[in-house]
């Protein structure tokens, strides 16, 4: 029987950690994510953690640390928000681009102006395209679990990249809910001992590493990076099928399928969301509205065959977005998923919603309204902004 506690999401990123036991963490807090550094700190501090810790006076030398940590062969860890991530921006692609595979946490807050401090993955969201894996969660939970699963994501000889766990601020960083807490020596034999290949500190074998380039190894770097998050797609299923098997937990690998063997229509949602819109679904389904719902955990690589193949015999949908898409008047999720469906060939009218920004909270009545909405259009619909009354 796995223990169990009541806590809230940051905390259980914070175990989560412990239980890797990386070798280097380096973080700066700032909200919502503070807490995070200050349970890790605390467990440095009771001998729980057996980690080194790098206080540091950025979220710049945070990723910086942690650059030259993983190029020496360490395990690392840290985690950020919003202007942190911000402030981190050029190690951060070098990360990726380094193919480090480092695991952070965004504990999602809105970029600003005008100033905020409440939850909303346009931070994460802003830098999708830094070449780094980006996974989606949905409540405290799924943050152990996942982050627990990056390690082996990130690790695997195939991807070697760095890797977000996202999670929405105050929403899950700050609320509190009950989480099991697997056996360490359970979660030592899922990830296994990282061997590094790739980086190699050995004064007798010198490796030049960040090369000043010209175009045809910058096309190189490029191609085997892209083709990496590739064989991503292929190894977040894998890891989420062998996690369940060892601890009896899956959320369905690149997206989550509820009640879309029969559906008609469908709605898409990402992150914590989607609990307000599986109540919205039950509630339509008493009602005889064949509705589904998909849950995007995976923005980078996007899954774009298995958002097709779930899509495949709906009539219509509508996509919720906790973010915007400066230039579509959409979310970024709306976006990704047409582009998908187009190259399939398939035409399906469709709706974007937009709503939460800032923290603001998205109702069970405002997706049973949304739902009814995707259920009505005849073809495809401007943005729709959810607000309350």
């Amino acid at each position: 029987m796995q223990e169990f506690d009541v806590i809230n999401g940051n905390k259980a990123a914070a175990i989560a950690a412990a239980l890797v036991n990386p070798d280097v963490i380096a973080a700066y807090p700032i909200t919502p994510q503070t807490p995070v550094v200050e349970y890790l700190t605390q467990f440095a501090a009771d001998g729980v953690l057996k980690s080194s810790m790098s206080e540091v006076e950025s979220e710049l030398s945070a990723m910086s640390v942690l650059t030259g940590a993983s190029l020496a062969g360490a395990r690392t860890f840290t985690a950020t928000s919003s202007q942190g991530l911000s402030l981190m921006y050029e190690p951060y692609f070098r990360a990726s681009t380094l193919r480090l595979p480092i695991v952070m946490a965004i504990v999602n807050r809105e970029m600003i102006s005008p100033q905020t401090v409440w939850g909303g993955p346009q931070d994460s969201i802003s830098v999708r395209d830094a070449g780094w894996l980006q996974i989606y969660v949905e409540d405290n939970q799924e943050i152990l679990d996942m982050i627990i699963q990056a390690y082996k994501i990130a690790e695997n000889k195939d991807v070697l990249l760095p890797i977000n766990i996202c999670y929405d601020g105050f929403y899950l960083s700050h609320m509190t809910e009950k989480v099991f807490i697997p056996e360490q020596e359970k979660v030592a034999k899922f990830i296994g001992k990282y061997n590094p290949e790739h980086i190699i500190l050995d004064p007798k074998r010198p490796m030049a590493v960040d090369p000043l380039t010209n175009g045809d190894l910058l096309m190189e770097y490029r191609y085997k990076h892209l083709k990496s998050q590739q064989n991503a797609l292929k190894v977040i299923d894998e890891t989420d099928s062998e996690f369940e098997y060892l601890f009896g937990r899956s959320y369905g690998g690149l997206i989550e399928e509820y009640r879309m063997e029969d559906a008609e229509i469908a709605i898409l949602v990402m992150g914590s969301l989607t609990g307000a819109a599986k109540e919205a679904v039950d509630i339509k389904r008493k009602k005889g509205v064949k509705i589904g719902l998909i849950k995007v955990r995976a923005l980078r690589p996007f899954p774009k065959e298995r958002i097709i193949k779930a899509l495949g015999k709906i009539r219509a949908f509508g996509v919720v977005d906790r973010n915007v898409s400066f230039g579509w008047n959409t979310g970024v999720v709306y976006q990704e998923v047409k582009s998908a469906l187009y190259e399939s060939g398939k035409i399906v009218p469709s709706v974007p919603f937009v709503g939460g920004l800032g923290g603001e909270d998205i109702t069970v009545k405002m997706m049973i309204e949304s739902i009814d909405k995707i259920n009505s259009i005849e073809k495809n619909h401007n943005t729709v902004w959810l607000t309350r009354e």
